[in-house]
C-alpha cells in the first residue's frame, strides 16, 4: 500500500468541538459496539478511538473489551474527564503512532471533517488502514455535507455555502471567526475510502434501529427509526450522519494501480 506523506499546507486554525458530557459518550459508546458487532466482537479486541475528547468512549469500551481486550486513545487536543481503562497518546495531525497492524478495531467517530483538506482526509484514512489488521473493522460517522443544519456550528445551511462564505457567515451569526470543518457529500466520502484501500458498508439505518432500542426518544422520531428501510433509504440523502463500517479490501486500494 502505498501511504502518501502528511500535508505541509498551512494548517486553519482547528477549534475543540468534542463533546464532553459522560451520559451522552456512554451511549454512544453502546451504540458504537453495537454497531461494530455486526462484524466481530468488541469482547479481547484491540481497539483504537482517534479523537477521544472526553475519553468516556474509550473507558466504556475498555470495560467491554474486558482484561484480555486493549483501548487506545490519540487526540490533538486532551480534554479528557476520564483517564480509566486506556492508554492516551496525544498527537500532532493525522499521523498515528503505532504499529502496521495494531488494531481490531479502530473508531474515527467525527474526527474526519476536522482533519482538514481532502489530502489530509485521505491521509487520516490510509493511517486506519495501516494500523488496522486485515480482518479489522473501522466505525467511522461524519456527517453529511447536505444535512440542514451544520452540526458544529448550528447554523442552517452552513456546509452548504461556498467556502469563501463560511467564515463569514459564522463571523455574522457571533459563532466565531471562521468555519473549520469540511464535511463530505456520501459520494465524497466513498472515493476516499476507495483510494485508502477499503470496502465500505454504510450502516445509517442500522444506527437508527440502535437508537431506537437505546435511547429515550420522542414519539416522532421514535416512529422515524421504525420506519420501513426502503422509506429510509428515500431519506438518507437529507440525514444528518452518515456511518460506515470499512473494512480492508484485498486488492489494491486505487492510488496503487
Amino acid at each position: 500500500m502505498s501511504v502518501t506523506a502528511p500535508p505541509t499546507s498551512e494548517p486553519v486554525e482547528r477549534q475543540p468541538h468534542a463533546i464532553l458530557d459522560r451520559e451522552s459518550r456512554l451511549l454512544k459508546a453502546r451504540k458504537i459496539a453495537r454497531l461494530v458487532e455486526r462484524v466481530r466482537p468488541v469482547e479481547a479486541a484491540s481497539l483504537l478511538d482517534i479523537g477521544a475528547g472526553s475519553g468516556y468512549i474509550a473507558s466504556a469500551l475498555a470495560e467491554l473489551a474486558g482484561p484480555e481486550g486493549r483501548v487506545a486513545a490519540v487526540d490533538v487536543n486532551d480534554q479528557r474527564r476520564t483517564n480509566e481503562g486506556y492508554e492516551f497518546v496525544q498527537v500532532d495531525g493525522t499521523e498515528l503512532p503505532f504499529e502496521d497492524g495494531s488494531f481490531d478495531v479502530v473508531l474515527s467517530n467525527h474526527v474526519i471533517e476536522h482533519v482538514g483538506e481532502p489530502s489530509d482526509q485521505l491521509h487520516h484514512l490510509q493511517e486506519v488502514r495501516r494500523v488496522l489488521r486485515p480482518e479489522g473493522v473501522c466505525y467511522l460517522a461524519v456527517p453529511n455535507r447536505w444535512g440542514l443544519v451544520e452540526p458544529h456550528f448550528r447554523l442552517p445551511f452552513l456546509s452548504w455555502v461556498p467556502r469563501r462564505l463560511a467564515d463569514p457567515y459564522v463571523r455574522a451569526a457571533h459563532r466565531g471567526t471562521h468555519y473549520d470543518c469540511l464535511l463530505p457529500t456520501r459520494g465524497r466520502a466513498e472515493r476516499l475510502f476507495a483510494q485508502a484501500g477499503f470496502e465500505h458498508e454504510e450502516v445509517t439505518i442500522a444506527a437508527m434501529r440502535v437508537y431506537r432500542e437505546l435511547e429515550d426518544l420522542s414519539l416522532p422520531v421514535r416512529l422515524l427509526c421504525a420506519a420501513p428501510a426502503p422509506v429510509l433509504r428515500l431519506l438518507q440523502p437529507a440525514n444528518p450522519t452518515m456511518i460506515f463500517l470499512l473494512r480492508p479490501t484485498v486488492k489494491a486500494p486505487e492510488s496503487d494501480r
